[in-house]
């Protein structure tokens, strides 16, 4: 996000399938939004978590940052989301650590979106259901507002997959935005669970935060390459009226990176 002249930018550093998960999640800042300067990092052992995933970082009104972050609940499907608070983005601890979206023994969340308007703050989050096994990596966006970003309240599905289509086995919404009565959601989805980690990216619109309606019959974006796995779409809104986006995005070697692109 940008904030006093400068960019901030969480991310999960992840390590290749087979020798480990989601390891850490770094927090960096830039003045141009293309070269980084590493600032802190949060390792998954201090947040006794099995893996990290994609965090979510966010200002309040009096000027205290926090870092969302999805942790993996050791020996288990379920995921929580817990959150750092601190002065400057440079400060986060994990021993400032408190649980926000504990999910339960049928639901495990993780990844959320959150912005914050007039009228409180709203937030996507993925949800993955858990009493089958074999149907954990199905995935459904659920949509939740609250008063101080911290005590939410739910509000049911936003956003879920739909039979036969390219996202049929789940969506997973990483981006909002909000112009006039019109939402625009950026979400990831796939079609199978073979497609787990290669997700491509979707558009969905709707006049109510509460039911998003996919467009198009195919993703909007993809990778040309392996999997085809283009996910985690953010969009930076710049004080020039431009927009900066960031995703992660499969190479040709099958490894993915973070990119960015300005619009």
């Amino acid at each position: 996000m940008a904030a006093d002249g400068e960019i901030f930018l969480s991310y999960r550093l992840r390590r290749p399938l087979g020798h480990g998960r989601g390891y850490a999640v770094g927090v960096a800042r830039s003045t141009d939004g293309e070269h980084f300067e590493p600032l802190t990092m949060i390792r998954k052992e201090e947040m006794d978590t099995d893996s990290l995933e994609r965090p979510f970082m966010v200002r309040t009104p009096d000027g205290t940052w926090r870092l969302y972050l999805s942790c993996a609940t050791p020996g288990t499907k379920h995921w929580r989301v817990e959150v750092l608070e601190a002065a400057h983005p440079a400060e986060f601890s994990a021993r400032d650590r408190q649980l926000v979206l504990p999910g339960d023994a049928k639901k495990g969340v993780k990844d959320p979106v959150i912005i914050r308007r007039d009228d409180g703050w709203h937030m996507w989050v993925t949800c993955h259901p858990l009493e089958d096994p074999a149907e954990t990596d199905q995935m459904v966006t659920e949509y939740a507002t609250s008063a101080d970003g911290l005590d939410w309240a739910w509000d049911g599905v936003a956003l879920s997959g739909r039979p036969g289509y390219w996202d049929a086995r789940g969506t997973r919404v990483t981006a909002v935005v909000c112009s006039g009565a019109t939402i625009v959601a950026y979400y990831d989805g796939r079609a199978t669970a073979a497609e787990n980690y290669e997700e491509r990216t979707g558009v969905a619109t709707g006049s109510e935060p509460t039911v998003l309606t996919a467009a198009g019959t195919g993703p909007a974006a993809a990778s040309p390459y392996h999997g085809g796995g283009l996910r985690y779409l953010d969009i930076l809104p710049l004080a020039d009226g431009r927009r900066r986006l960031y995703y992660e995005m499969t190479r040709a070697d099958g490894a993915h990176e973070l990119r960015t692109e300005l619009r």
